[in-house]
C-alpha cells in the first residue's frame, strides 16, 4: 500500500489513543544552602485536548481518504 495510507493509519491510531492514554510529564525543584539541599519533584499526568485530538484524527481519516482515491 502506498505511504500516505500508513501515514493517515498512523495519525488515525495516534488520535484515538490520545484520547485516552494522559501524557505523563515530570517537574523538580530544589532548593540548596551549604551542605544541605532539599529537592521536590512532582509528577502529573494530563491528556492532550480533545480538540487536538479530533483533529489528529481528521487529518488521519483526510489521508487515508486521499490515498484510497489516488488509485
Amino acid at each position: 500500500m502506498k505511504p500516505l495510507f500508513w501515514v493517515g493509519l498512523t495519525l488515525l491510531i495516534l488520535g484515538l489513543v490520545s484520547l485516552v492514554v494522559p501524557v505523563p510529564s515530570t517537574e523538580s525543584s530544589g532548593v540548596g544552602v551549604g551542605d544541605l539541599s532539599v529537592q521536590v519533584e512532582t509528577k502529573t499526568e494530563e491528556k492532550i485536548p480533545p480538540l487536538v485530538s479530533g483533529l489528529i484524527i481528521l487529518g488521519g481519516v483526510a489521508l487515508i481518504i486521499v490515498a484510497k482515491t489516488k488509485k
